[in-house]
């Protein structure tokens, strides 16, 4: 990919110029057009569709928060990352010291092949084979992401906040998926879905299910401020992560936490308030 960024957003501005048109009709349009027209075939316009969707998406976004990154303290050993590798199936693992807020290097599985078959008495530590990590804002352009993925060569980025502190980890694959769609491999686990119905007609919702999300499938109108998500929101108004089994009463709806632990909620069923008709 070329280098020359300063020119990057010109070229982007160019071509949806090229394919503007008297009507206004914008890129989007022509490749739909050039579907209709038979110049596409319906496997390439999700594709095109989604490089252009980078465009409009951010780092925040797509990221694995802060609290799911699987990590390594630096003082933990050779052996510890290892296992972390085996466990949860990535092919690099963040090292921190102290805390998440302070990753110093990431560690590739290849390299750990070395490490575990040199002698014990040879065998090097964490901090002689982990790598220096790439540090990205949160707010950055996620087509911005990918162009410095392919410049510096990278798969793993840490997302730091205003502060500096750790704000998620996104990778290569987050991005490529957005483009292409799911990538699946043999270490990738089914997750469920973030809204599960319920055969009475309540739902299983995931604690971090966006408001928006939530607003759309209740016709509800939860806003706030500080948070994106229902777990936040249910932090937000208790001051606090409430235990498992709270229960809330919002617009006319039932909220009880079914699963959380001591930094998040996790999963929450929510029902009307309604009395059943009998």
């Amino acid at each position: 990919m070329d280098d020359s960024s300063p020119q990057e957003g010109g070229f982007w501005s160019s071509l949806v110029g090229l394919f503007k048109n008297k009507n206004g009709h914008t890129l989007e349009d022509a490749i739909r057009e050039a579907l209709r027209d038979g110049e596409l075939t319906s496997e390439d316009v999700p594709m095109l569709l989604g490089v252009l969707r980078l465009q409009r998406l951010y780092v925040h976004e797509l990221m694995v928060p802060r609290t799911d990154i699987v990590c390594c303290d630096v003082e933990a050993g050779i052996e510890e990352v290892c296992r972390l590798i085996v466990e949860e199936g990535h092919t690099r693992i963040p090292i921190f010291q102290g805390d998440k807020d302070s990753i110093i290097g990431i560690i590739h599985s290849k390299d750990m092949l070395g490490a575990m078959l040199a002698p014990p008495d040879a065998r090097p530590g964490v901090r002689d084979i982990m790598l220096p990590p790439l540090f990205i804002p949160e707010n950055k352009n996620v087509r911005d992401m990918l162009h410095e993925f392919l410049k510096r060569r990278q798969h793993l980025a840490i997302a730091v906040d205003e502060y500096g502190g750790t704000s998620g980890l996104i990778t290569l694959e987050d991005v490529i998926e957005e483009i292409v769609g799911d990538i699946e491999d043999e270490h990738d686990i089914d997750e469920p879905d973030e809204i599960q119905a319920l055969p009475d007609g309540s739902h299983l919702v995931s604690g971090r299910l966006e408001l928006e999300e939530l607003n759309e499938l209740l016709n509800t109108a939860f806003t706030s401020e500080q948070v994106e998500t229902i777990g936040g929101y249910l932090c937000e108004i208790s001051g606090r992560v409430p235990r498992q089994g709270e229960e809330f009463t919002l617009e006319g709806l039932h909220f009880l936490v079914k699963e959380a632990d001591k930094k998040q909620i996790r999963w929450i069923h929510v029902k009307s308030d309604a009395p059943s008709a009998t």
